[in-house]
């Protein structure tokens, strides 16, 4: 009976990956990260410089030189026979991250098979992997590395390497070289830190003009990788761009935190491995490294589904429930979700930011300090006591950020679009041409038409001569958003702009003597991004 439910539930995972596989390959798009290392490294081999390197849809080659040594043979193979590859690949870097994880859940051998069946399934029905998927990105083989490495299920005499090769490659994983010093892993230390720097070495000697480029100037340019404040950017960094930090304040708060978080989730992650808990210390490292990069996309995300499978399987009720909500907000987006019911701006935040400050709360009161003290029996009265003062604290925070309205400059969406825009039927729809803009002005300050779509709003439209100034407000507090009014034709001004929801969105004209002339609010509200109303 056993041996039947153990096939049936890698069955299970075998249609999950081929249903998730045949959801890829229909899409247009698909694997567009594979496509930039195919068409980097296909420049770099016909002379072009590889960080120079620009795809179709604007994407750059990002990673250090020694990851185009890596990928290398995507280019010894038509483009569709690599993507077949990589996805195959991919599923199955998912189910040998299962491997370890199942042996951690549980101890008796022959429940091992059914649990790690039932992880592999669930991790590939998360968004981060669903997202390694979608792009073909390398994210999936670096946790793989990384985690085998951290657990130290390697030999003891290759202990680091995976760690040194994972850095190489993507350089987050260099964290865990400070996890094996602070566990007195010097060795494993040792052997990480110089297979980075013979790595690197090795790129330096291939690929000398790359590695110079790379190492002094396109590692400090992050801005390459993307709009750093969009939501799917779940770092600490990403939050504090969303929240509207300005950015003189932002290097030095960002560190700040940054240095309290990875301190705490190392100190935790000591104790851990000290009571006999590698797995549980190598995925808190991981989710440190989630939180502490600059840029952590939803690939990058499976450390923190790998927390919450580890949650969900400690004993005690409020750890189970931690894990579940965890394991919803890593597989679900809530801010799509939930939009329709966010009554305000607070609450939409917490909403849109829920992969990160999961990871962050994991991080500092997580299954971390609290999984030792559950080792100790003699201590489980205070540990009761811990969890209901931790618990009341966060909600506490939580309610009160939910409470707290945004400022403006936390719409990461938003744009007004200028004369240069003017030909794009997709900004300008309702106002395009003379004759047309001339007739779609009323008596009314403003005359404006909104058109919905998955991920935003956009409004387009005119104003009548007495307006001299327009000025929307995302969310209320913050500064506004000038919108300029173009003259793009004889008569009549016109203007266009997008935001993420225009649920707290207000727009409003000013006169010459500097007054408010017109207000709009429930005009704006009334229509949602994907056609919700």
């Amino acid at each position: 009976m056993r041996d039947r439910r153990v096939v049936l539930s890698w069955a299970g995972f075998t249609l999950t990956a081929m249903v998730s596989v045949a959801l890829v390959w229909r899409r247009e798009d698909r694997l567009s990260d594979l496509h930039i290392y195919v068409g980097a490294l296909t420049d770099l081999r016909a002379g072009r410089p590889l960080y120079e390197y620009v795809a179709d849809n604007g994407g750059p080659f990002t990673y250090p030189p020694f990851a185009a040594l890596v990928l290398w043979p995507v280019t010894a193979a038509s483009e569709s026979v690599v993507q077949v590859t990589w996805l195959a690949m991919t599923c199955a870097a998912v189910a040998a991250i299962a491997v370890p994880v199942g042996r951690v859940l549980v101890s008796e051998r022959s429940r091992r098979p059914l649990v790690t069946a039932a992880v592999a399934t669930a991790l590939m029905l998360s968004a981060p992997v669903q997202s390694n998927l979608r792009f073909g990105q390398v994210s999936i083989f670096i946790v793989l590395l990384a985690l085998l490495d951290g657990m130290g299920v390697l030999p003891p005499r290759l202990r680091g390497v995976l760690v040194g090769v994972a850095a190489a490659i993507k350089l987050t994983p260099l964290l865990f070289v400070v996890y094996f010093l602070a566990t007195g892993r010097f060795r494993d230390a040792g052997r990480a830190a110089g297979t980075f720097l013979a790595c690197a070495g090795l790129a330096a000697a291939v690929l000398p003009t790359e590695s110079w480029t790379y190492w002094t100037a396109a590692v400090r340019q992050t801005s390459r990788i993307g709009n750093l404040a969009s939501l799917g950017n779940q770092s600490l960094h990403g939050m504090l761009l969303r929240i509207g930090v300005d950015a003189t304040s932002l290097p030095l708060i960002w560190a700040g935190l940054v240095a309290v978080i990875c301190t705490v989730a190392l100190l935790r992650a000591r104790q851990l491995a000290a009571h006999g808990r590698p797995g549980h210390a190598a995925v808190l490292v991981g989710c440190a490294t989630v939180t502490a990069s600059p840029v952590s996309w939803t690939h990058h995300q499976v450390w923190p589904v790998l927390a919450a499978m580890l949650l969900i399987g400690a004993s005690g009720v409020a750890r189970r429930v931690a894990g579940v909500v965890l394991l919803v907000a890593m597989v679900v987006s809530l801010g799509a979700v939930l939009a329709p019911v966010s009554m305000r701006p607070g609450v939409q935040f917490l909403f849109e930011n829920a992969r990160a400050l999961g990871v962050c709360v994991l991080c500092l009161a997580g299954f971390g300090g609290m999984a030792v003290l559950a080792t100790r029996t003699d201590r489980r009265p205070p540990l009761r006591r811990v969890w209901l003062r931790g618990g009341v604290a966060a909600t506490a925070a939580l309610a009160l950020l939910a409470a707290q309205p945004l400022p403006a400059g936390a719409d990461p969406t938003f744009k007004a679009y200028t004369l240069d825009d003017l030909d794009n039927p997709r900004y300008f729809f309702a106002c395009r041409g003379p004759v047309q803009c001339a007739s779609y002005g009323t008596d009314a300050p403003v005359t404006f038409a909104m058109r919905s779509e998955k991920t935003k709003v956009r409004v387009n439209g005119v104003v009548s001569p007495r307006v001299t100034r327009l000025e929307y407000h995302s969310a209320p507090g913050g500064a506004p958003r000038v919108i300029p009014l173009l003259a793009a034709y004889p008569g009549s001004r016109t203007f266009s702009f997008r935001s993420a929801t225009m649920v707290h969105g207000r727009l409003v004209a000013y006169g010459a003597d500097g007054r408010p002339v017109a207000t709009y609010e429930e005009e704006l509200a009334a229509v949602l991004p994907g056609g919700r109303s």
